[in-house]
């Protein structure tokens, strides 16, 4: 009877260790620093704990020996330029950054790579060749976006386009494919642009100070995150409310699911799961072990439609986000964009 207890044991400590079995190899006395540029709204909040629940776990596994994280004062390139070379002093085998800059940062990515530090950039990526980048197609979000409005409005359409951090490279790639879609559906006319930083707050402020100024807004393009700052700013403005394009954030798809209930309100939600950061450690974690992989690679993007909005919402807690669990299996699943 004690001999199948203790199998019984050494079974179920075996099933609770199955996600990291084949990330256990030669890293356990490896340390990961995680450098980020901006904790400033919600997404980010889940980005950094999704990095600390995945990392505690892998060193409570052995796989890892330290994972911390930094997050600098207001996405200050500078800053963060310093902090990583701060980190490279204290000796951190890997550095994952979520960058402030593509580029501001690629002096100190440079000189870590030449410490020989693996540096792997994800969300906000660096353009140092020596780094490894993990991002959604950012530029084919902001497309598909003007894809769904072109269906939406054959006839044509006035757009307000909310973007976010100026400089950061997800900003610029967003709003690349938004251009792109106007190109490709002319009827599609983009008549005033502001930036929403990401911020419900941050968003409402800066669209309810343009809106005086506009024409009659047919959609909203976001960048995710501002969804619902931007329904406010309309509401209060006693404009007719527009098709918004959200993110994956509890409030805007809460607010999206009253509105269609009230009135059939139609939307579409299109954006990167903050769990990425998880993704991104375990491609630093099997980077120091020796596998090798492309330096750019593609995570999905995590979309919620009008038939999938009740079962996003089912379970999310308030304030919540949409998201993904990753493990160590699913760097195996990633895809460099020339494979696409």
């Amino acid at each position: 009877m004690e001999r199948h207890m203790l199998r019984c044991a050494l079974l179920s400590s075996a099933l609770l260790l199955a996600p990291f079995m084949s990330a256990q190899a030669d890293t356990a006395d490896k340390t990961i620093a995680l450098s980020n540029n901006y904790a400033g709204n919600s997404w980010r909040q889940s980005m950094l704990s999704s990095w600390q629940q995945t990392t505690d776990q892998a060193v409570k596994a052995g796989i890892i020996a330290g994972a911390d994280s930094f997050t600098t004062g207001e996405n200050q390139a500078t800053e963060q330029a310093a902090q990583i070379q701060n980190l490279i002093l204290q000796g951190y085998n890997a550095i994952v950054i979520d960058a402030a800059s593509p580029t501001a940062l690629n002096g100190a990515v440079k000189q870590a790579c030449d410490a020989g530090i693996i540096v792997v950039s994800f969300d906000g990526v660096v353009t140092e060749p020596c780094a490894y980048r993990i991002s959604m197609d950012f530029k084919q979000s902001g497309l598909d976006g003007m894809d769904y409005l072109a269906k939406r409005f054959p006839g044509g359409a006035n757009i307000l386009e909310v973007r976010g951090l100026a400089g950061v490279s997800v900003d610029e790639l967003i709003h690349t494919g938004v251009m792109a879609g106007t190109s490709k559906h002319p009827q599609l006319k983009v008549v005033g642009s502001v930036n929403g930083n990401w911020s419900q707050t941050a968003a409402q402020k800066a669209v309810a100070g343009i809106l005086p100024s506009l024409p009659k807004i047919d959609a909203v393009v976001t960048q995710g995150d501002d969804g619902f700052g931007v329904a406010q700013a309309f509401t209060a403005a006693g404009r007719p409310l527009p098709v918004i394009i959200f993110g994956n954030r509890e409030e805007e798809l809460a607010w999206w699911k009253k509105q269609k209930d009230a009135n059939g309100y139609e939307a579409f939600s299109i954006s990167s799961a903050p769990s990425i950061s998880s993704l991104a450690f375990w491609v630093a974690q099997q980077l120091l072990d020796g596998k090798q992989m492309p330096h750019d690679l593609l995570s999905p993007a995590i979309s919620v439609t009008q038939d999938t909005l009740e079962s996003s919402l089912k379970g999310l807690e308030k304030g919540g986000i949409v998201s993904h669990v990753y493990s160590v299996d699913d760097v195996a699943q990633l895809k460099s964009p020339v494979a696409q």
